[in-house]
């Protein structure tokens, strides 16, 4: 049977009638949206179903709403409380390991064998330039070229470069520390990274020797 335009809109009409109706009657709730999800997904390899639950920063970020001012200050502080510092102040590692992990994006997926932060990848380059020869990444954050040598890092060690070292140690180990709805991962709060992973990004991001701050 040939279906002409008048029978496609008639339709069409009927059943933008029943999806109104079916939003009309739908209950207006985050925990039925919540329900929905869970029950759309299930455990599989390491991804578990837990993955779904929110934390306080996440659900606040996730309204259709910004967070207050006040709820975002506590996001932020909650964060940074989180915060575990290297152990004995090693802050900076191998720049080359680094690149390898800016250039990793695998890790975490259901078809991964282990959850170990030693399998994962950090993929920088998904979200950031940090290379002026890479041809291909992403620009949800800033540019990350030469992000030591314009902050006047000559020596990672020295008391002098401490404030900015300390700062991107923060970043990385856990964002929303500084931006209550940071899209960037949490490496450190998360386990998405261990902590000479993440002393490899920061030489990549701070060694004056890196190709990042030529």
């Amino acid at each position: 049977m040939k279906i002409t335009n008048k029978m496609w809109m008639a339709g069409a009409l009927g059943s933008a009638a029943l999806l109104l109706a079916g939003c009309a009657s739908a209950p207006d709730s985050g925990d039925a949206f919540t329900r929905m999800m869970k029950s759309s997904f299930s455990s599989k390899g390491i991804a578990k179903v837990d993955r779904l639950d929110q934390d306080q920063g996440q659900a606040a970020c996730s309204s259709d709403q910004p967070p207050t001012a006040a709820v975002a200050d506590k996001i932020q502080a909650d964060a940074l409380y989180t915060v575990k510092w290297p152990t004995g102040g090693r802050y900076i590692g191998d720049w080359k390991a680094g690149e390898k992990l800016a250039q990793n994006g695998r890790g975490m997926t259901w078809s991964d064998k282990s959850a170990d932060p030693e399998a994962n990848g950090g993929n920088c380059y998904n979200c950031h330039q940090i290379d002026k020869k890479e041809i291909s990444y992403g620009t949800i954050g800033p540019s990350l070229w030469n992000y030591g040598k314009t902050r006047g890092v000559t020596d990672p060690s020295s008391a002098v470069s401490a404030p900015i070292v300390q700062y991107t140690w923060v970043k990385l180990w856990n964002s929303k520390a500084y931006s209550a709805c940071s899209n960037m991962p949490r490496f450190g709060h998360s386990k998405l990274l261990n902590e000479k992973q993440l002393a490899d990004l920061m030489a990549l991001l701070l060694d004056p020797k890196s190709p990042v701050n030529q």
